[in-house]
């Protein structure tokens, strides 16, 4: 599996974490993983769990950034693809030093545009062009 469907897996698994209480996410995890259509490998399925753990920690601080970049929005009325596609990308911005910018950016919207609405890609878009020029 490439590294875009790696990001949209993880953006499938944060968007499913939508809908679960914290508690509930092992087995979150372990259902979404036996029942997707993709063939996950055990090294990949350790990937989107880690990374999806890591942005799931990292929420107050991310959606903090999303919410002081966006006017007349904020996470609470957001679109859910929108928030977590958001959310994975600017923890890939902000903590994954790994990820250049232009990458984060362009998967993002890319994943905004095919679960979104003809919208959500220059919505998403805009966000983290603000986000990805703040000073670090």
């Amino acid at each position: 599996m490439g590294r875009h469907e790696l990001r949209e897996q993880i953006f499938l698994f944060l968007f499913c974490a939508e809908f679960h209480d914290v508690k509930e996410m092992p087995r979150q995890a372990r259902l979404f993983l036996e029942n997707t259509d993709t063939v996950i490998t055990q090294a990949e399925s350790e990937v989107i769990e880690t990374k999806a753990s890591l942005v799931l920690a990292k929420l107050p601080e991310i959606d903090r950034l999303i919410n002081e970049n966006t006017e007349g929005w904020d996470t609470t009325r957001m679109g859910k693809v929108e928030l977590t596609t958001l959310r994975l990308a600017v923890y890939e911005l902000r903590f994954d030093e790994e990820i250049p910018a232009g990458v984060a950016i362009n998967e993002a919207v890319e994943i905004a545009k095919k679960y979104g609405t003809e919208n959500s890609g220059g919505f998403v878009n805009a966000i983290l062009g603000k986000i990805a020029k703040l000073e670090v």
